[in-house]
């Protein structure tokens, strides 16, 4: 989790270099994917795989 945030400051800082994005929207942006692949995978999971 920390490097993730690590990664999204740095990118928030010299992505756009003139101005600074927040952390929060790096993180969000990688986070919110993530964490609907779980939901989808934990629900595959108790299904026995089958979609």
């Amino acid at each position: 989790g920390a490097v993730i945030v690590v990664l999204a400051d740095l990118l928030g800082r010299k992505l756009f270099s003139p101005t600074e994005v927040p952390v929060g929207v790096f993180t969000a942006a990688v986070g919110a994917p993530y964490l609907i692949w779980l939901i989808v995978r934990s629900r595959t999971v108790r299904s026995g795989g089958k979609a």
